[in-house]
């Protein structure tokens, strides 16, 4: 009696510290800070959890880790062609995008504003204020004024997608806020009344280059003004 060929097995992908942390970000992306356990992630990575622990020591390494592969990927390289306003607003944009993709980004990074990666990112504003020949003692302003405006619109953008149900659609939400500031006292909130319709229009990512554009505005104007 014949016997059928036994079936190869099937080959699984190693277990490395990339895969735990590419895991851990789909992991964040789906389930939010709160869903990422050491369990939940051995159970996505269909391992135990004792493989995990030899590659990562805990939830602080790994959350560091996932912030590091988000931005890393998603933050523009240096263009040595690009000019420094350039060059800042392409990594502004990489910032804005990576925490908009990954909106659990922006609630670490303002935890944790002191480490990796947002020093390099605060770096690499730096050395482009420098470039702007912006004087010594104003490019630490220069440069906090920027990074300070970065992690803060990107993180309410962030924080205001998170709040809404995913099916919520935008355009229809927008046009509810402005209907409503529409509608309000006309002394007291006479500005708000005004810009109700903009409201309806904007874009969120080029109204936060405009923000970029206009903090850059201000830099060239005081550099100009001290020279």
């Amino acid at each position: 009696m014949a016997t059928s060929p036994s079936r190869p097995e099937r080959r699984q992908e190693p277990l490395s510290r990339e895969r735990i942390v590419s895991a851990a970000v789909e992991l964040l992306d789906t389930a939010g800070e709160g869903g990422l356990t050491f369990r939940a992630l051995a159970k996505h990575l269909a391992t135990g959890p004792g493989a995990i622990y030899w590659h990562i020591t805990g939830r602080s390494e790994l959350l560091g880790a996932a912030i590091d592969a988000v931005m890393t990927t998603t933050i523009p390289g240096d263009d040595t062609d690009a000019t420094p306003q350039e060059a800042i607003r392409a990594l502004a944009l990489g910032v804005f995008d990576a925490i908009d993709a990954h909106p659990w980004v922006g609630t670490q990074l303002a935890r944790t504003p002191s480490q990796s990666p947002m020093l390099r990112v605060f770096e690499r504003i730096g050395r482009q204020i420098q470039a702007l020949g912006v004087p010594a003692a104003a490019q630490f302003t220069a440069a906090s004024a920027l990074m300070s405006y970065i992690l803060g619109v990107a993180g309410q953008n962030a924080a205001n997608t998170r709040a809404l149900q995913r099916d919520t659609d935008r355009t229809e939400f927008l046009d509810s806020v402005a209907a409503a500031w529409a509608e309000l006292d006309p002394d007291e909130y006479a500005f708000t009344r005004s810009v109700a319709g903009q409201l309806r229009e904007h874009d969120d990512r080029e109204e936060f280059l405009a923000g970029i554009d206009l903090i850059l505005s201000g830099i060239t104007a005081r550099r100009r003004s001290a020279g």
